[in-house]
């Protein structure tokens, strides 16, 4: 079933002939004689036709049907005038938007999260809208919970290797993919999604300070692990200098000590007190 356009006649100007009509009627009634059954059959038909009028909005379609076939489309604007015989529903095809509930699902590697979406979403083909499904807005509303749910359950909450996609960190990446699977449960029923964006994000409660604690735990490891990278490289460099310049040619054994006293301070959370040795050089 895809979309058919179809002309209307504008309904001011046929409007103005059947009322035009209807007088004309009331005029020959009142002259009487024979022409009486002519003027009430006159006024009836003037009125009969009088039900093909109806009102199109801008960014509105009426969908035209006939004893339950469809005809055609109309997206003409102002009072139309079609054949009264014809059924006639309104589509809004303007931009709609709405937020999905908070939803509990399992995200990719088992852990329960709470999720919500904004959709922003048009009919684009009314004909669609109204004879493939039974209520589009439903259907619409039901089928992105059921997207936003799969999607969900294909990432992780975070990310765990450097070349992996999660929920938390590539919020642009997972627009992408839910709008391209609300697209393709939505396309049945005449409705192209504008935009789909995360609106809420976070770990079920019954998970959520544990899972702090292990984001806590991950930052300071991080930042443990570039504080030892940058201390090992400034002790390299300390004794490269020192063998450079001949200022103290160090054993092993006092390269080690040497080593393990700049790695202390320059990994230590407290400053450190200094001892100074003023006996001998050892």
């Amino acid at each position: 079933m895809k979309e058919n356009p179809m002309r209307s006649m504008p309904g001011i100007p046929v409007l103005l002939a059947l009322l035009a009509t209807v007088l004309a009627a009331g005029w020959l009634l009142l002259q009487g004689g024979g022409l009486v059954v002519a003027a009430i059959a006159l006024a009836l038909a003037a009125v009969f036709l009088m039900l093909g009028a109806y009102m199109v909005e801008p960014n509105q379609a009426a969908v035209v049907s006939l004893f339950g076939k469809y005809v055609g489309t109309v997206k003409e604007n102002g009072l139309r005038w079609n054949n009264p015989f014809y059924s006639k529903k309104k589509v809004s095809l303007r931009v709609r938007n709405f937020e999905s509930g908070k939803l509990k699902v399992n995200e990719l590697d088992g852990s329960p999260i709470e999720i919500a979406a904004v959709i922003v979403w048009r009919v684009v083909d009314s004909a669609e809208a109204v004879f493939n499904v039974d209520d589009y807005e439903s259907f619409v509303h039901i089928q992105s919970e059921a997207a936003l749910r799969a999607m969900a359950t294909s990432y992780p909450y975070d990310q765990h290797e450097d070349d992996q996609i999660s929920l938390r960190s590539h919020p642009a990446e997972i627009s992408d993919r839910l709008k391209e699977q609300l697209d393709e449960r939505l396309t049945a029923a005449g409705v192209d999604v504008v935009d789909a964006r995360i609106s809420h994000l976070a770990y079920a409660p019954e998970i959520a300070h544990a899972m702090l604690q292990r984001q806590q735990a991950n930052a300071v490891i991080a930042a443990r692990t570039r504080i030892v990278a940058g201390a090992v490289g400034m002790v390299e460099m300390a004794l490269a200098e020192l063998e450079k310049s001949g200022t103290v040619k160090l054993d092993e054994e006092r390269r080690a000590a040497m080593v393990s006293n700049l790695l202390v301070v320059l990994c230590g959370d407290r400053g450190t007190q200094p001892v100074v040795n003023a006996g001998s050089l050892y």
